[in-house]
């Protein structure tokens, strides 16, 4: 979203409710260290001894937790069906080459997470000429970093929107696996094309998604959960299989412009980011 949305600001109180007023706002005022300092202990009270399993997003350079509630890891991708794409501005997880924090944004998932560490030329920053996913909190532009959540399930089910895509009535708890790439926003049609990077067709009986990048580094693996600012104060109760990938990838704005425009999940914006959880005891040992 345009810079001049990350503005300054403080909020005296963590009541949730308080926080609809920077919400009703395209100029969102970013809120204190002390609010992100209280959704954290909000989640860590919701869930202390309630029986949640581990939980994301997480720093993927920092592979320790404390959480060992066990589930098995999902199979590989590419023996699960995809059901959905997404994705948040900046990145959810933070790690390998998005660690720049973005700010603590609006308290309800705006302006906050991770970006691309890397430079840009000015030509790939060039302004461009019509507005990106635009919403009430901004809309996407040249330099922006975005986390893709290519969702998979073990469920038989044809790709649609929302995690509601990932179920069906035959089986109502799949195993679920997210391949996780970061990409950065550049205004360059040669770079890579979001349409194809997210081409998904049936193959040996699977939708699958056939170019998820394969070069952007050893992805990291670990247990959590689904994501979202929805769960900045409460547990996640999905169990997810993460593999991250550490290295960000450009891809041309316009293809992402043409992609929100039209595509089989329903996506016009990107999405809110949940807090980064910290918590080891609400962290699975990564590898």
């Amino acid at each position: 979203m345009k810079k001049k949305l990350l503005l300054t600001g403080s909020v005296a109180s963590v009541v949730l409710a308080g926080f609809s007023a920077y919400a009703s706002s395209a100029d969102h005022a970013q809120v204190s260290d002390k609010v992100i300092s209280e959704q954290r202990h909000v989640l860590a009270e919701s869930t202390d001894g309630v029986g949640f399993g581990p939980q994301s997003p997480r720093d993927i350079d920092t592979l320790h937790g404390t959480n060992h509630r066990a589930f098995e890891t999902a199979p590989a991708y590419h023996e699960m069906n995809l059901c959905n794409i997404h994705f948040h501005e900046n990145a959810e997880h933070k790690g390998g080459e998005f660690t720049t924090y973005a700010g603590n944004g609006d308290g309800h998932g705006y302006g906050t997470g991770f970006k691309y560490d890397g430079d840009l030329t000015e030509a790939e920053l060039a302004a461009y000429d019509h507005h990106v996913g635009e919403t009430d909190h901004g809309d996407l532009v040249p330099g922006d970093t975005i986390e893709v959540h290519y969702v998979h399930t073990t469920a038989k089910i044809e790709p649609g929107a929302t995690l509601g895509a990932c179920l069906s009535k035959a089986i109502n708890n799949p195993q679920l696996r997210v391949e996780t790439q970061v990409y950065v926003l550049v205004n360059d049609d040669a770079a890579h094309d979001f349409t194809d990077l997210t081409h998904h067709e049936v193959v040996d009986g699977l939708h699958q998604a056939t170019n998820i990048p394969t070069d952007t580094g050893t992805p990291v693996q670990y247990a959590g959960s689904t994501t979202g600012p929805g769960y900045n104060v409460t547990g996640s109760p999905f169990q997810v299989t993460w593999s991250v990938r550490p290295q960000v990838t450009k891809v041309s704005i316009s293809s992402v412009d043409t992609w929100l425009q039209g595509n089989t999940f329903d996506e016009d914006h990107a999405h809110g980011v949940r807090n980064l959880v910290v918590n080891p005891e609400l962290l699975s040992e990564a590898h």
